[in-house]
């Protein structure tokens, strides 16, 4: 963690000299009050007066070193608190830069919640242990010094006996930490999981709502809670037989030093007020070997926090091997030669694809589920590369170029359309950061959106809300439909993007997508065929294989698969009509 801490060293090491410092001052505490508790001794042993000049001094001198000891510890805390806090941030930074630069494989495997705990939980818990931890182990390391050295130079007999506490302590530490760290990594793996069940049961309220499932939705979350509740209590209570097993030693050497103490007092061979001082400074070895027991918790929490975080920054990064470049002016040719892939090397997917969508083309994907035809999309924009094979743009092996630089050259309308809470304006400019207002309007009276923006609160300025259900399914679509048409990419792909509308509005849609794919290489994945009658190519997909290719002629004149799904969905549509007038 040091690494996000050297910009900032000197405020780091700022912190530890005041710490430092602090330390010694109180260290020398119990030795300037012990002078006038021993001089006082002394008169009244004596039968003289008290010597209050004296006493005085040392008044002043306690006071002096209080001032110094608490200045410093404000320093201290005020110091590390800077680099503790600008380090964590350029950890977050780093954290959310590096999972932009993960494949999508990656976030195949791993929950949004599981993600949204290493950014959020596990990095507090790194900077509560930093912040907390960092100065309170500095200051009892050099404390337990500091109390030792000084036992020395009043007795070294008894600080030799008392010295036991120390290997006993650091023993009952060692055994305590290496039974309770694998429950601390199992908490934060289970406060993961409790994310990861909160945020999709957040996402699926309506659905849950909808189905009745509340009770489902309670007991799966209630599992997760409780599963963090068990590991939570083994690793709290296991850490937490190190502070009475330590602090039983330190009361063992209490009682040793008090009787050889005062044996000693009172065979004259140490003042009362070195006994005294030898007492506290008992209490200051086991005050911060109580602290560091105490943060054992913290900085076991915190050392699994830290693996989670760094298991994603040491995750293996999309690369790029650049050795051609794309033209100046892109045709949008794109061809799949001999191409196959497979997510699982046991399951075959795509298997030897081959086809050629000519510049300007609208190429049709349709298929049964699981087909291949999003894997195909995803091929193309290089979400996963293919295993064996070629895909060309203009000719261009996409593998030989960025992936920044390929992405560039497409526009894309999803089925579940992805809107993040900001303007309307916001969310269309998303394609072009750039764009000025008038790009944004004609952009959206392209998509066919601007007619229904003026009939919003406060227009294109209106806020989406966090989820986006302030505006209708077929209005989030004819915004990234605007989005895509304000990029003004050479190609576009539109994956189910009128599947989950009404017939009216899906002719809306429709007529918004002519418009953006109009002189552009288009991809459409369809379920409803009639919304793909025009379309230039259609490619017939089932079980990662082109079964049949042509246009909508073509293909039912063939009579094949195409012929058989296309009439089907018509004859079910026909049942559906008769239905309704029966």
């Amino acid at each position: 963690m040091f690494t996000y801490l050297r910009p900032y060293r000197w405020a780091f090491f700022g912190a530890l000299a005041a710490t430092l410092i602090s330390v010694i001052s109180n260290a020398v505490w119990p030795v300037i009050m012990g002078l006038a508790i021993t001089r006082i001794g002394e008169n009244v042993t004596a039968g003289t007066a008290i010597d209050l000049a004296y006493v005085a001094k040392v008044v002043v001198g306690m006071l002096a070193n209080a001032l110094v000891y608490q200045v410093t510890l404000f320093l201290s805390t005020y110091w590390m608190t800077i680099a503790v806090q600008q380090g964590m941030r350029d950890l977050r930074k780093d954290l959310t830069s590096k999972l932009n630069r993960l494949p999508v494989r990656f976030f195949d495997s791993h929950t949004q919640g599981n993600l949204l705990s290493r950014v959020t939980n596990d990095v507090d818990a790194i900077t509560n242990a930093l912040q907390q931890g960092v100065i309170q182990v500095v200051t009892s390391v050099i404390g337990i010094v500091l109390a030792v050295v000084m036992m020395y130079t009043i007795n070294w007999v008894m600080a030799t006996l008392m010295l036991w506490m120390l290997p006993a302590s650091f023993l009952i530490s060692r055994l305590v930490v290496r039974r309770s760290q694998p429950y601390f990594q199992a908490q934060q793996n289970a406060l993961g999981e409790l994310n990861g069940t909160v945020q999709e049961s957040f996402t699926g309220f309506t659905v849950i709502k909808l189905y009745g499932q509340e009770q489902d939705a309670e007991k799966k979350f209630a599992g997760a809670n409780h599963k963090l509740a068990a590991k939570g209590f083994n690793a709290a209570f296991i850490s937490g037989l190190m502070s009475p097993l330590v602090g039983f030693t330190a009361s063992l050497s209490y009682a040793a030093a008090a009787t050889m103490g005062g044996m000693n007092v009172l065979a004259g061979r140490i003042p009362l007020g070195n006994l005294q001082a030898f007492v506290q400074y008992i209490w200051q070895v086991n005050q911060p070997l109580s602290s560091l027991t105490q943060l054992s918790a913290v900085f076991q929490s915190a050392a699994a926090a830290t693996k989670r975080v760094f298991t994603i920054l040491n995750e293996p990064e999309e690369e790029d091997t650049v050795t051609a470049q794309l033209p100046a002016k892109i045709q949008g040719r794109v061809e799949f030669r001999h191409v196959s892939f497979r997510y699982r090397p046991d399951v075959p997917l795509i298997e030897d694809l081959n086809f050629v969508a000519e510049p300007g083309q609208t190429v049709a994907i349709v298929g049964p589920t699981g087909a291949g035809k999003t894997t195909m999309i995803n091929l193309l924009l290089r979400f996963y590369d293919i295993d064996s094979g070629q895909i060309l743009v203009d000719g261009v092996d996409i593998r030989t170029i960025a992936r920044s630089a390929l992405r560039e050259q497409f526009g894309m309308v999803l089925q579940d359309a992805w809107l993040y809470h900001s303007s309307i304006a916001d969310n269309i400019r998303f394609g072009r950061l750039d764009a000025d207002e008038y790009q944004v309007v004609q952009a959206a009276k392209t998509a066919n959106v601007d007619h229904f923006v003026h009939t919003l609160p406060n227009g294109y300025q209106m806020t989406i809300s966090e989820d986006a259900d302030n505006i209708s399914q077929g209005q989030k679509q004819l915004l990234t439909i605007a989005r895509a048409v304000i990029k003004d990419p050479p190609m576009m792909i539109l994956d189910e993007a009128t599947s989950s509308v009404d017939t009216r509005l899906e002719l809306l849609l429709q007529r918004a997508m002519d418009r953006v794919m109009a002189h552009r290489t288009s991809f459409v994945i369809a379920h409803r065929l009639s919304t793909i009658r025009d379309a230039d190519l259609i490619l017939v997909m089932r079980h990662g294989q082109i079964i049949e290719q042509g246009n909508h002629a073509a293909l039912l004149a063939a009579d094949g698969f195409y012929a058989r799904l296309y009439n089907s969905q018509f004859a079910d549509a026909d049942q559906l009509a008769e239905a309704g007038d029966a």
